[in-house]
Parts: C-alpha cells; structure tokens; sequence
C-alpha cells in the first residue's frame, strides 16, 4: 500500500502581537488573574505594569510574584496611571457593568478584556457593549476555552471541511469545577459559569443555533439555593445538524466517598470524518494537555496531533493576544462584545427553556 500523505497541520496557537510592551492595567487579584492571566502573560512577555484589587495584601503579594512594578489602592486611581493603555478586569460579573463604566472615561485606556460572564445578564451584556463602543474602546470577552488547544484544533479541522458537514456533536462533562462565593449571592451554579464555556464552544464550531432546550436539576453538593445544578442542553441547526451537551457537576458522591470517574470529552460527526477530543483541566495543577484524535472517509485511519501547552494557564494568553493584534490592525477581535452577545442570549434563553419546560427560540 503506498503511503498516505501526512495530514496538513492544524492551527491551535493564539496570534501574538509584534508589540509586545503595551501595558496593561490588572482589576482583579484572584485565581484567574494570578494563576492564569498573568502566568500566561509573562511566559509571552507580554507587559502588566499595574495592579488593584478589592483586598490591597493580595494585590501586593501577586504584584510581586509576577513583577508588577505598580500597585493601587483602587482601580479609579490605576487609570490615572499613562502607561495603562489596556485594562484586564477579572471581577464577579455583578460587578463588572461598574467597572466599565467608569474605566470607559479614561482617554487613555483603547482596550478591556473582561471576564465572562459578560455581566448578570442579557441587558447587562448590551450595556456594556454599547459603553465600550460610545467611548471607542476594543472590547474583547474572555471566553478562554476557545483557546483550549484542542478546542481551537478541531475549529480548524471543521471549518477546514475535513469532516464534510456536521452531523452530531457532544460534549460530556463530568467534573467538580471550583466554585466562587459570589455565586451564592447569584443563586448560579452551573450554566453562567461553567456551561457557558460549552455553549459558546458550540457556537465557536458551528455558528448560532436556532433554538435551545435546556434541562437543569439541583446539584446535592451545593448548599446555597440554585437552580442549575446539573445541565442537560441540545441545540439545533436549520442544517440538521444537533448539538448535545452534559453538564454533570454531581459526577456521583466522588468527594463522598466512592471513586472516582471525572472528565471532559467531546466528540463531532460530519458525513466524511469523525473528531474526538479529552480536555485536560479537570486533572489542574497537573499540567494535562488536551487531545484531538480525527478519522476521515480519504484516509481511514486516525491522526492524534500533539502539543504541549494546556488550557490552565496557557491559554489564558490567547484573548489577551487577539485584543493587542486587534488594537495593532484596528480590526474586531473575533470574541469581541457583539460577537459575545449571542453567547449571553443563548446562555438566558436556557435558563428560560429550563424554567417553561420547552424549546427556545433564537433571533441572534
């Protein structure tokens, strides 16, 4: 039998800037900015040179694990600061639509990369969107997983049309994420949080569904009152195509007693190939890269690309580079606010299908 030939690589690293020295400002001293944003802005060299946070010790200690050479009592005063020209805001998304309106008035600030959620909700969402456009500020939204390896390999894969038309897609979730105590003032659990990473994924892949059913139960680990514990999601496409989702934060009494069976898989069918993908950060600080393994219809047998780099902290790097190139082209991010308002609508239209019991329309 002859030999096929090797398979075209897939494009699964961020774009970095060709400047690297535009600074940027830190609202937020938690996990995600100390243990993700600002390890992956480092090993990149990219430029932090200010910081504040709710709690000004905790501002200190990560200014001087990461080499901040600026730390402020409060962010009102960090945007006094000339250098700021890009502000980082990781704050609970209740708090977010503040910020921004008062970061927007700084002359000097061009770029926000915020956090996810973009706000509580919906209208929050398009408030923040609509300052950031009036003041003429790049907005970007962190939706991170778009840059988890093997996530942004398989876009690669689909809409390089290696897998012909999508048929069928899943993403199985099974694993105990860290939750925040600000969700319990929000009587969130799950899919502001955790599934919105999966839907815009969904959306990442194949574009805006047309409608959404959503199924949500209590998950018996969590003690505050919520409602969308455990989520059950399907998606459906005007092509056929449908998108299902399992959202299973229980994964059974594992911090109870019994064993263990906790992990991230996916898996997209189209009518000429087949992908199947593992995602590494429920094994977190273990350094886990996620894996992508493909089959097509003209070659017959599987492919595994390989890579080092892992979502936690690696990709963190990713929105943060895709706002600097588009502030150097004077372009749109691609997970830029409009974009990321199709995700908060479809993320509402599923606590809305979960609390009427029925299918949702879509307009977005």
């Amino acid at each position: 039998m002859p030999d096929r030939p090797a398979p075209e690589p897939l494009d699964y690293l961020p774009t970095l800037p060709r400047n690297l020295d535009v600074g940027i400002g830190c609202i937020g001293a938690g996990f995600i900015m100390a243990d993700c944003h600002l390890v992956a802005y480092r090993e990149a060299g990219l430029q932090p040179v200010a910081i504040t946070s709710r709690t000004a010790e905790n501002a200190r200690r990560v200014a001087e694990r990461h080499s901040i050479g600026s730390v402020y009592s409060t962010y009102h005063e960090m945007l006094q600061d000339r250098r700021v020209e890009v502000v980082d805001i990781a704050v609970p998304p209740d708090c977010l639509l503040d910020v921004v309106r008062d970061v927007v008035k700084s002359p000097q600030i061009r770029g926000i990369l915020a956090q996810k959620p973009l706000g509580v909700c919906l209208d929050q969402a398009e408030q923040i969107v609509q300052l950031c456009r009036d003041a003429g500020i790049t907005l970007c939204v962190n939706q991170n997983m778009r840059y988890d390896q093997s996530v942004r390999a398989c876009h690669h894969l689909i809409h390089r049309g290696d897998l012909g038309d999508p048929v069928l897609a899943t993403i199985d979730m099974r694993a105990i994420p860290h939750w925040m105590p600000w969700q319990q003032r929000q009587g969130w659990v799950t899919c502001r949080i955790m599934s919105i990473h999966h839907l815009d994924t969904m959306r990442y892949w194949f574009g805006n569904p047309d409608r959404v059913y959503a199924s949500f139960r209590t998950d018996p680990r969590t003690q505050f009152d919520h409602h969308d514990g455990i989520g059950l999601y399907i998606l459906e496409y005007e092509s056929g195509l449908r998108c299902m989702i399992c959202d299973d934060v229980w994964t059974g009494p594992a911090r109870e007693g019994a064993a263990q069976a906790i992990g991230i898989t996916y898996r997209v069918e189209g009518t000429e190939g087949l992908a199947l993908g593992e995602i590494g950060w429920p094994k977190y600080p273990e350094r886990t890269p996620s894996t992508l393994q493909y089959s097509t219809t003209s070659t017959g047998i599987w492919h595994r690309p390989q890579w080092d780099q892992v979502w936690f902290p690696d990709a963190f790097l990713g929105p943060m580079a895709e706002l600097l190139v588009a502030l150097e082209t004077d372009s749109q991010p691609a997970i830029n606010g409009d974009d990321n308002l199709a995700t908060m609508a479809l993320v509402d239209a599923c606590y809305q299908s979960a609390r009427e019991h029925r299918a949702v329309e879509l307009d977005r």
